[in-house]
């Protein structure tokens, strides 16, 4: 993988857990890099980007402050969605928000717009958003 795009993908993990990036933005310079999708382990505090090519590249993420419910709210879950879109919430308070809904993680599709937030049994919530591109 060409060391600008493992740059770019760095820093947007550092800029989001910074909150000094959107996801919008995010999800706008990923794809322009041509990422395919993304990988957020609330517990294990990593990110993981995929390419199209099957490359993948791991990034040490701040973990969530929160110990994830054992039962999923996808309700709470599509909540907290609202709340930043809104600009309600940043990011930290996003996953803890999304913990405490039982979220364990969740993995962006940029190809196919959209986030999946699942919970310990599988249990999840899709959220489709418009495209980056």
């Amino acid at each position: 993988m060409k060391p600008e795009i493992i740059r770019i993908m760095q820093e947007c993990a550092e800029a989001s857990d910074q909150e000094r990036i959107t996801f919008p933005e995010m999800v706008m310079k990923l794809a322009a890099v041509g990422v395919e999708r993304y990988h957020a382990d609330l517990l294990r505090g990593e990110r993981t980007f995929y390419m199209p090519s099957g490359e993948s590249h791991r990034v040490s993420a701040e973990p969530v402050g929160e110990t994830p419910a054992n039962d999923f709210a996808a309700g709470d879950v599509e909540a907290a969605i609202r709340a930043i879109q809104q600009q309600k919430i940043q990011y930290r308070e996003f996953c803890d928000r999304i913990a405490r809904a039982g979220c364990v993680g969740y993995m962006v599709s940029l190809a196919g717009r959209r986030a999946v937030y699942y919970g310990r049994t599988g249990d999840n919530y899709v959220e489709r958003f418009p495209s980056a591109a």
